[in-house]
């Protein structure tokens, strides 16, 4: 309910009253207030993003390290690896001032924590205390983390990571006795982690995949329009060209960019929120961008496999991704216990790019229980993309549900399974007691999404075709004008990095002022009264700029749905041909 206007200032002068009203004056002294309340906050919030700016260069100078709220030590550099790749493997040694040793459960099995290489660097799965990282070692798991460095190796390719990955589930193996330790995948891990366990029988335990995406074409329509971008630039070739003109590097920061353009409300109301609780948000604001602005690179011969097998061609379910010679990915051949964790608040990787590879690898239930596997989900019903893997809250009760049911979940007969959590009354945090875990059997015909097969098989056709021109006729003339020094400059001209770099003082001296007049207001700050009249209107406005631009962007989404249709047929949507589809529900 919106708020009434307050008495205008010209009802302060009433006769009979000496002239004088309390109640308007009383009204000046508010918005006199308010007023005062709005340009301290702006001044903390124009300081807050020089502070950002900052952090990030500093970030950049020190090497871009992981961001890991806990003490580690290197184990393996593989870059130094007879197969190398710009990964290494990290053990986590302390928390705080408590060693690690002094909380491990020898009975229990390492947990080796895969961190995403998808635009951002390594830290998200160790982010703070209560993470993936957190809850493995309060239960006493020897925790390893997989971390990679800012720049890929010449050349690095897809076969040189799994190389390395293998190389590091075997030295933890080896470090515990032969035990195989439990993988947690995140977002891109979690499909590279997939890719391991179809190539390597028996070398992983349990792969835990967060919001991992294996079935590429499958999604919502009008809630998921990221699938269908490839479609709309040809394909794979400008990925390509972006790499060449990165002189064989691509950039995460076009990734990123990527996935604040596919919500943009969502970028409105982070700063909006930073605004209006500048006092108590500011500390978490700036945690989290020291991650979310450090943008890393991928090479070329990755970001184009990438693209080209899985997120276009969705070659994984078909069992046609090819690694190296003579080598195929079939997710037939993974025998260690999937555990899919995903949320139908995630528009970058709902549970129906999460879910929709069973029904085509097993045709059947039975069929998935000849081939001796086990298959369990748990899916939320709002939390982000994000929220899965840094939620506090996720952490403290799906994230221990699912370590404390390893053990159940790998004595479980083959099957698909899904994992119903009895929550506790409240939403702090929550011993075992306070919460039940059991495993409800599933058929595979329960898990029934709708694919257009047909129109994405005509962009994968496009792709190709587009692919093979520009790497034959313009690649070739790409790369010949470009340097490590035209590569370094359209790196520091990308929008997301010129857009945080402008609020630097380094690069524009009036922040300087900005930083002096902040102090200054630290020092007499007194945040305004919760019971000010003025406050609330600026809540309602934020609230219809945010419902504003959540309409113009639900109004694009279904535009280029349409444009789409249009282009690659009406297959993109539902329809009666059996053959048009591939269906898919999740009870």
């Amino acid at each position: 309910m919106r708020t009434e206007p307050p008495p205008a200032a010209a009802n302060v002068l009433v006769p009979g009253n000496n002239g004088f009203n309390p109640d308007a004056a009383s009204r000046i002294q508010e918005l006199a207030a308010y007023q005062r309340d709005v340009w301290e906050r702006s001044i903390l919030f124009w300081d807050t993003l020089r502070q950002r700016a900052d952090n990030m260069m500093a970030h950049e100078r020190a090497g871009k390290p992981p961001l890991l709220d806990f003490d580690y030590e290197l184990l393996i550099d593989a870059r130094h690896l007879a197969q190398p790749a710009n990964y290494a493997l990290l053990r986590i040694t302390r928390i705080g001032e408590t060693c690690i040793e002094d909380c491990l459960d020898p009975a229990k099995p390492p947990v080796l924590v895969v961190d995403p290489r998808a635009g951002h660097g390594p830290g998200i799965g160790g982010f703070k205390r209560e993470s993936e990282v957190g809850i493995a070692m309060q239960q006493g798991h020897p925790v390893y983390f997989v971390s990679f460095f800012p720049e890929p190796l010449p050349g690095q390719t897809l076969d040189d990571v799994l190389h390395a990955l293998r190389h590091f589930v075997e030295e933890v193996a080896r470090r515990h006795g032969g035990t195989a330790p439990i993988l947690y995948g995140n977002c891109q891990a979690g499909w590279a982690i997939t890719l391991l366990s179809a190539d390597c029988e028996g070398l992983v335990g349990p792969a835990v995949l967060n919001g991992s995406p294996l079935s590429y074409w499958a999604g919502e329509s009008g809630v998921n329009p990221m699938r269908i971008a490839g479609g709309f630039v040809g394909g794979t070739w400008l990925t390509h060209a972006l790499a060449d003109l990165g002189d064989g590097r691509f950039d995460g920061a076009w990734l990123v960019m990527n996935f604040e353009n596919l919500k943009p409300e969502s970028v409105w109301e982070k700063y909006a929120n930073l605004f209006m609780h500048i006092d108590s948000e500011r500390d978490r604001f700036l945690e989290f961008e020291r991650w979310w602005n450090a943008w890393y690179f991928l090479s070329r011969e990755e970001i184009v496999a990438i693209v080209e097998n899985l997120f276009i061609g969705n070659k994984l379910e078909q069992g046609e991704v090819r690694i190296c010679d003579g080598c195929t990915v079939d997710l037939r051949r993974i025998q260690n216990p999937l555990v899919i964790f995903a949320s139908y608040g995630d528009n970058i990787t709902p549970p129906h790019q999460a879910l929709g590879w069973i029904p085509i690898v097993y045709r059947t239930t039975g069929d998935l229980k000849a081939a001796g596997q086990r298959i369990v989900y748990l899916t939320n019903d709002h939390v982000g993309h994000l929220g899965i893997f840094v939620s506090a809250k996720v952490a403290r009760l799906e994230h221990r549900a699912i370590l404390e049911s390893v053990e159940s979940i790998s004595a479980l007969p083959p099957g698909l399974y899904e994992i119903i959590i009895d929550k506790p009354s409240d939403d702090r945090a929550s011993p075992r007691s306070e919460y039940s875990v059991r495993f409800e059997e599933r058929d595979v015909s329960d898990i029934e999404f709708e694919a257009p097969i047909r129109a994405f098989e005509r962009v994968r056709h496009t792709s190709e075709a587009n692919e093979q021109i520009y790497r034959a006729f313009v690649s070739p003339w790409v790369r010949l004008f470009s340097t490590p020094s035209t590569a370094a400059l359209l790196e520091w001209l990308h929008p997301m990095r010129t857009s945080r770099h402008f609020f630097s003082a380094q690069f524009n001296p009036w922040m300087r002022g900005i930083a002096d007049l902040a102090r200054i207001v630290e020092h007499r700050r007194a945040p305004l009264p919760e019971d000010n009249p003025f406050a609330p209107y600026e809540g309602d406005l934020n609230e219809r700029i945010f419902e504003s631009i959540e309409q113009g962007r639900k109004r694009r989404d279904e535009l280029v749905e349409q444009i789409f249709a249009q282009i690659y047929g009406a297959g993109f949507h539902r329809t009666s041909d059996p053959d048009d589809h591939v269906g898919v529900r999740i009870s």
